[in-house]
């Protein structure tokens, strides 16, 4: 340990700039581990279970948490407090008033490094008192598609990657969990377009990592934003990418300035977007430049493996979410390059076009240090239609291309087997892309994605919820529907039917799941109190599902 102690005691002569006389200060410090010694077993919900479960992906030691009897020495060693762990990178950050007390680690044999990842006066949080631990506590809180008439002010961004193909099958993200890492989600709780976001109950998770609460509503917006451009739903006048998917809320950035610690916020939340089961990953921040108390990220670290950002994509991946992440927007400075975690080897990275498909001069240049090409693909980033300050509203940036790229693949997921692994996933959106024969190594990658080709590239092949909404399976034998809900269905053997009715905002109507017999027989839904207009019938039996679109005279 003497290279630890020398290293800790380099950093006091630094850390007494600070003093240690303004007790509000608090420095984070990254305190990795050697094992596990004494670690449970790994606690995951069902939902992240199936998802291991459908993808063949085996539980290991990087899902049983961090040792609890390390992070209690530790704590108890420097009268420190606990700001996260990251099970996947064995490590915990600890918050000191009196850095001093960092030293007290340098004799224990369980700890292999310690870095020193942030400094904020005043602290983060108060030491003692009212603060929540680190957790995985749950948050509880007459126009078809296809036309401008309904999308409003998203026509333009959805019809540039032919989105509305999905959505008029009736592909909406229904099912689907989308969690999003960003500074904050100011008035999401308020605000008339994540109505039926909030009604159906499909914020199912929300946690602060900067304030180690699970209020995420305050007074930054960027990640209200970004979220708009998939969540908010109010046909006619805007719909999002994935207006029916469901959402997890994490809040890693600390405005204004980065430090390493930001990083570690990434890490974490990736960590309890695998617990609560989320599919998709929508993180529209990056990293290079640091304050000067810390050293800044390198070029040659932006090789998709080094960051610790990266690593945590790399291992969100692994897990089997698919992760959504953005190219940056620093091409016209000095760096020019792509940021990180964007650089992650197997992150599915999102530049910025115009409407004409052509690059703007802020999106980050690619290949990654290693070589990868990156950005992968690009969307609108020029004039997109977001939510701001609580209405309709335009802003540029891949902040905004990146999670549209995330909606779009949840509907994606949802229109797919439930095997269907990360890497098919991204390979069909990298093929379904403009220039997937003739790809571009720095600001375009594959180029647009044209979500109707990578439909047919997954081989989906539901057939539109319009008309009767016939397939080989299911057959709406009134439609439009009087008093009854006529419905012929074909199974391949006996099995369990599921059948849901929603209406346009989302919201279930009818729920009910009958045992069928093999071959083709009859179901009939009384909907003699349904008031008229537009509904979605789903079916699903085993992997089979289908989705059709109903009028109600």
């Amino acid at each position: 340990m003497d290279g630890l102690r020398r290293v800790l005691c380099g950093w006091m002569c630094v850390l007494a700039l600070h003093g240690t006389a303004q007790v509000p200060a608090q420095n984070a410090f990254r305190v990795v581990y050697k094992d596990k010694a004494g670690s449970p077993a790994a606690n995951l919900s069902p939902r992240a279970l199936e998802r291991r479960t459908n993808q063949g992906i085996a539980l290991d030691s990087t899902d049983k948490p961090v040792s609890p009897t390390y992070i209690a020495n530790t704590l108890s060693l420097t009268e420190g407090k606990l700001h996260l762990t990251s099970r996947w990178l064995n490590y915990a950050v600890i918050l000191l008033t009196d850095s001093s007390k960092i030293l007290a680690l340098a004799g224990e044999p369980y700890i292999d490094t310690i870095i020193r990842v942030g400094y904020y006066s005043p602290g983060l949080y108060k030491m003692t008192g009212e603060d929540e631990a680190p957790g995985n506590t749950p948050f509880t809180t007459a126009k078809t598609t296809g036309g401008e008439a309904y999308y409003g002010a998203t026509y333009t961004q959805t019809k540039m990657v032919n989105g509305d193909y999905l959505h008029d099958r009736g592909y909406k993200g229904e099912g689907m969990l989308i969690a999003i890492l960003d500074d904050g989600y100011y008035q999401v709780n308020t605000n008339r377009f994540f109505d039926s976001l909030r009604t159906s109950g499909r914020i199912v998770d929300a946690h602060n990592f900067v304030k180690n609460t699970d209020d995420v509503y305050d007074a930054s917006e960027h990640g209200t934003q970004c979220l708009s451009t998939m969540a908010a739903y109010v046909p006619g006048e805007y719909v999002g990418a994935a207006p029916l998917a469901s959402y997890a809320l994490y809040v890693t950035e600390k405005l204004p300035e980065d430090q390493p610690l930001e990083m570690d916020n990434l890490v974490a939340a990736l960590e309890r977007a695998d617990s609560v089961g989320a599919d998709v990953i929508s993180a529209s921040i990056g990293y290079n430049g640091m304050v000067p108390a810390f050293p800044s990220v390198t070029l040659a670290e932006i090789d998709g493996k080094t960051t610790v950002a990266a690593k945590g994509v790399n291992m969100a991946n692994n897990k089997g979410m698919f992760c959504v992440m953005t190219a940056g927007n620093d091409g016209a400075s000095p760096w020019k390059k792509i940021l990180t975690p964007g650089d992650a080897d197997s992150a599915l990275t999102v530049g910025w076009v115009d409407e004409n498909r052509v690059p703007d001069a802020q999106s980050g240049y690619g290949p990654n240090a290693g070589g990868r090409r990156k950005p992968d693909v690009c969307l609108l980033g020029s004039s997109v239609s977001i939510i701001g300050n609580g209405i309709i509203t335009f802003s540029s940036g891949t902040s905004f291309s990146t999670p549209q790229m995330a909606g779009w693949a949840a509907c994606l997921l949802q229109a797919s087997s439930k095997n269907t692994s990360m890497y098919t996933l991204r390979t069909a959106v990298h093929k379904s892309a403009h220039l997937y024969d003739t790809p571009d190594d720095n600001q375009l990658g594959y180029g647009v994605p044209d979500f109707y080709k990578a439909s047919e590239i997954l081989g989906l092949k539901d057939t539109p919820a319009g008309g009767d909404g016939n397939s080989q399976w299911v057959i709406l034998r009134t439609n439009p529907v009087q008093q009854q809900l006529d419905m012929a269905i074909t199974l391949p053997q006996n099995g369990d039917v599921q059948i849901g009715i929603t209406d346009v905002s989302g919201k279930l109507i009818y729920k009910t799941t009958q045992r069928l017999q093999k071959g083709e027989q009859r179901v009939m839904i009384d909907m003699p109190q349904v008031t008229p207009g537009i509904y979605f019938v789903k079916v699903i039996a085993g992997d089979q599902r289908h989705t059709a679109k109903i009028i109600k005279r």
